[in-house]
C-alpha cells in the first residue's frame, strides 16, 4: 500500500441507528490488530459516539493497566471543508487507512468525505424503513420502483469522482441486524438490493447481527477482538466474532505487506 495518501473509508447513512459507530469502531480495531496504521475522524462532534468509544477505551487500559491497540483519531473541530481537510492531514499523517465515521443525517462534510473515499460503506438494518434510504419497492410484488435521493447522490459523485480523477468509490452497503426468524422479510430485503445494487453498482455483505454484546462493550471501550480481557465468551459471542471477521474480510481492502491477513480476524 502506498504512504502518500491512506486509504479512506466512509461510514455513511443518513438514518441513525444502523450501528454505523459501531462497525467503523470495529473496523478501525481489526486493522490496527493486524498492524496496519489506523487513523480516524468523528465528524459527528455533537453525538461524539466514536470519540467516546475510543475514549473509554484508553481509560479501561489506563484502569487495568493493559495494552489496548488503537487507531489515532479526532473529532471535527472546524466549520468550514478546508478546516475538515486540514483536520484529515493532519490526523492521517504516515497512515494505512483514515476511517470517517459521519452522523446519521444529511450533512455537509459527511457529503464530502463521501465523495472522496476510496471505500463507502453505508449499514443499514435488514429492514424497508432502512431500505427506503436507498431505493423504494412497490408495496405489492417488493420490486424496486425508483432510486431515493442519496442513491442518485452517490451515484453522481461516483461518475463525477471517476472521471476527475479516475478513481472508482467501491460502494459497500453492509446489512446489520438481519432478523434470522423472518425468512420471507429477509428474502424481500435481500432479493430488493440484489436489484438495486444491478442498478447502481453497490456490493451488498454480511453486517453484525442484533446482539447485546456490542452494546455491553461501549462503556468498557472493549471490542469482540480484545480476546483475554473479555473473561469467558459464550457460543452466541463467539459466533458475533464470526460475524465481524467476514464483515472485515467483505470490505477487501487493500492489504500491506508485513500485516496480518484479513483472514486471522476472529479466529480462536
Amino acid at each position: 500500500m502506498a504512504n502518500s495518501q491512506p486509504h479512506l473509508i466512509v461510514f455513511a447513512n443518513e438514518k441513525g441507528g444502523t450501528g454505523k459507530s459501531t462497525t467503523a469502531v470495529h473496523t478501525a480495531i481489526a486493522l490496527t490488530a493486524l498492524g496496519h496504521r489506523v487513523s480516524m475522524i468523528d465528524l459527528d462532534p455533537r453525538q461524539r459516539t466514536v470519540t467516546r468509544y475510543l475514549e473509554n477505551r484508553a481509560e479501561t487500559a489506563r484502569r487495568r493497566g493493559i495494552e489496548l491497540v488503537a487507531p489515532s483519531f479526532t473529532v471535527l473541530k472546524g466549520d468550514s471543508i478546508d478546516a475538515l481537510e486540514s483536520e484529515a492531514a493532519a490526523v492521517s499523517q504516515d497512515a494505512d487507512f483514515l476511517i470517517v465515521d459521519t452522523p446519521g443525517r444529511d450533512d455537509l462534510f459527511a457529503r464530502h468525505m463521501a465523495a472522496r473515499a476510496n471505500t463507502l460503506v453505508t449499514p443499514m438494518n435488514d429492514s424497508f424503513v432502512d431500505f427506503d434510504l436507498i431505493g423504494q419497492v412497490d408495496a405489492e410484488s417488493f420490486k424496486v420502483k425508483r432510486l431515493s435521493f442519496y442513491s442518485e447522490l452517490i451515484f453522481e459523485a461516483r461518475k463525477t469522482r471517476a472521471k476527475a480523477d479516475g478513481v472508482s468509490i467501491d460502494w459497500v452497503v453492509l446489512r446489520n441486524r438481519v432478523q434470522h426468524q423472518d425468512a420471507r422479510n429477509k428474502k424481500r430485503v435481500g432479493d430488493a438490493l440484489m436489484e438495486l445494487s444491478r442498478r447502481v453498482g453497490f456490493r451488498v455483505i454480511p453486517g453484525l447481527s442484533e446482539r447485546v454484546i456490542f452494546r455491553e462493550l461501549f462503556p468498557s471501550g472493549l471490542t469482540l477482538l480484545d480476546k483475554g480481557h473479555l473473561g469467558e465468551l459464550g457460543v452466541s459471542h463467539i459466533a458475533a466474532r464470526q460475524e465481524l471477521r467476514e464483515m472485515v474480510a467483505g470490505l477487501a481492502l487493500p492489504e500491506r505487506s508485513g500485516v496480518g491477513s484479513m483472514d486471522l480476524i476472529g479466529a480462536a
